[in-house]
């Protein structure tokens, strides 16, 4: 029978091969779903579908500067165990190159990509979980460019459960760079200065805080006076600029850096798994279950 774009494309929501081989599975076997999927995995390309429903959420963040270019990403396996594996650690770092080298506009361009040997980018990663024996996924990425005058800050915390990459204005300081990406990492700020904040967000919050004033019984005509001041207490919270540094809490982030001639101009922070449901099984079991196989 004829195999139609949309068989393929079954195929490869499956098991995760490649479209070429996922037009030749279904040619050989006349169109058979379930033999197509039986085919690819004799040969090896779809080992990873049976892990396709399984959840990814530990791994690695990495960055990486070249110049004026940096890369944040993150991959994530299913255990943490891997993410200490050898080979986990050499994909994450190819994959960065890769991204760095490439500058991909978006996930699925980054994934469609020529990688090595023939392969895509989505290839390398499916034959990557055959070798490794979990699921992995390259989850999300960000390329960020600085000026000639200016530094990248980079910091891995606890060898890449969090990443950060930021940029600093008007230094080339890589240590106080280095220092404002640690207490990123550290604090989890939203936002580098209130101007980002948008209008409604804080227009939200100060209703909150009325809310909350009145509920205490405070009176109506002294609200208003405790509204700002709690107000500078949420800026504190979620504004980089308004935090006390980490390394000297007598000073906010914003005036230490700009003591030493300097600017945050930006800054991307990935937690590995934020966001994401995290598993949570029995590890004997799991060993078990991996000896009666």
């Amino acid at each position: 029978m004829a195999v139609t774009a949309s068989m393929v494309k079954e195929l490869r929501e499956k098991t995760g091969a490649g479209m070429m081989d996922c037009k030749k599975a279904l040619t050989e076997t006349n169109g058979d779903m379930e033999k197509a999927i039986d085919f690819l995995r004799e040969k090896g390309i779809a080992s990873a579908a049976k892990k396709a429903d399984r959840v990814a959420a530990e791994g690695l963040t990495i960055v990486k500067s070249e110049g004026n270019k940096a890369v944040i990403a993150e991959i994530n396996s299913e255990t943490d165990f891997v993410a200490k594996n050898e080979n986990f650690q050499k994909l994450v770092n190819d994959l960065a190159d890769h991204l760095l080298t490439n500058e991909p506009a978006s996930l699925e361009d980054a994934l469609a990509q020529s990688f090595a040997e023939g392969q895509t980018v989505q290839e390398f990663v499916n034959s990557s979980i055959a070798k490794i024996g979990e699921k992995i996924s390259l989850r999300r990425f960000a390329i960020v460019t600085k000026e000639d005058g200016d530094s990248f800050g980079e910091y891995l915390h606890m060898g890449g459960r969090i990443g950060v990459l930021a940029v600093l204005g008007g230094t080339n300081d890589a240590d106080l760079a280095k220092d404002v990406a640690m207490h990123i990492a550290a604090i989890n700020p939203a936002y580098v200065s209130r101007d980002e904040v948008s209008a409604d967000e804080v227009e939200r919050e100060r209703e909150v805080l009325k809310q909350q004033a009145l509920n205490e019984g405070k009176p109506a005509n002294i609200v208003e006076k405790m509204i700002e001041g709690r107000l500078s207490k949420f800026f504190e919270q979620v504004c980089l600029n308004d935090q006390p540094f980490v390394k000297d809490g007598d000073q906010k982030v914003g005036k230490f850096v700009q003591s030493k001639g300097a600017t945050v101009k930006s800054f991307v922070r990935y937690e590995v798994g934020e966001g994401m449901e995290k598993r949570e099984d029995n590890f004997a079991e799991e060993v078990m279950s991996q000896v009666k196989k």
